[in-house]
């Protein structure tokens, strides 16, 4: 599909839209989805099937100040843009670019401490929730270490993204990460069950736009034999839905029971509680690092 058509096709008409995302650039799968950023000044997003392709329509504002937002609007590929207005915000984006990145950097580490304290406390508490809350701190304390590379988020690739980050010892923490979300595990007929349990959280959380496109990656990925690559994607999901009801779990006890299939729940809370204060650890390093070297 030529992306120039997206905005008539999606009846955009008269303001900036523009492309990002892995399509917008060399790391792409067929089973990826089109990001495409309309610059209306609404905070929503929708899923459009277009040709036989899937369409994501994230809608926003040229005033946008989130870092986690502006890491991945840099390098927009412009589709629309008749008064230039995408244009200038785009450069002023490249203009801060590494300060954008540190912050989103140090916003990451702040979510992966709180989540890994939560964590210890569940464990001890031996809250059911505890193993979903350490690898959500995992998930986090991932998005600072790619941030800190000048890489942005990208779920479907990052595991081979961060296969190809130079050693340092700032990278050195990934295999903590690993061990924590326990990649090693992954294996076709446990994905399988992760999948349908994923798809099923995304369900309950976000309604069926999203579950579409997870279950479209699963089956790349195993049609592939992309295994670590999956499990890594599919906790990735559940983490970006986990923190949307973050502050209602314990209404809904239905949860702890499909995450812990999904997440591939530890169900050893001395193992969780050693692994939260393991990633607590580490994250206190790398903020106090950061600190320092500003």
């Amino acid at each position: 599909m030529d992306p120039r058509k997206i905005p008539g096709l999606l009846s955009l008409s008269e303001v900036p839209v523009g492309l990002g995302g892995c399509r917008n650039g060399t790391d792409s799968f067929d089973c990826c989805e089109y990001n495409v950023s309309v610059f209306d000044g609404k905070s929503c997003e929708s899923i459009h099937e277009i040709s036989g392709e899937t369409v994501k329509v994230q809608h926003c504002s040229l005033s946008e100040s989130s870092p986690a937002l502006l890491v991945q609007l840099e390098n927009l590929a412009i589709l629309q843009d008749e008064q230039w207005e995408l244009r200038m915000f785009l450069a002023r984006i490249g203009e801060k670019r590494a300060k954008i990145m540190n912050s989103f950097a140090k916003s990451c580490l702040v979510d992966a401490g709180i989540l890994a304290n939560r964590a210890r406390e569940a464990s001890r508490a031996k809250d059911p929730l505890a193993a979903a809350w350490v690898k959500c701190s995992a998930y986090f304390l991932s998005d600072a270490i790619l941030s800190l590379n000048s890489r942005r988020p990208s779920p479907a690739h990052m595991l081979d993204i961060t296969r190809r980050l130079e050693k340092s010892d700032t990278n050195q923490t990934l295999s903590l990460v690993h061990q924590v979300l326990g990649l090693e595990r992954a294996s076709t007929s446990l994905l399988t069950r992760m999948a349908k349990s994923t798809i099923g959280f995304s369900e309950m959380v976000e309604g069926a736009g999203n579950s579409g496109i997870i279950r479209r990656k699963f089956e790349y990925f195993a049609d592939h034999s992309l295994l670590s690559d999956c499990y890594f994607y599919l906790g990735y999901m559940n983490r970006n839905n986990m923190m949307k009801i973050k502050n209602r779990t314990h209404k809904n006890p239905e949860y702890a029971h499909i995450l812990r299939v999904a997440f591939d729940m530890e169900s050893d809370h001395l193992v969780v509680e050693g692994q939260a204060g393991a990633l607590l650890d580490r994250v206190n390093d790398l903020l106090a690092s950061i600190k320092d070297g500003n």
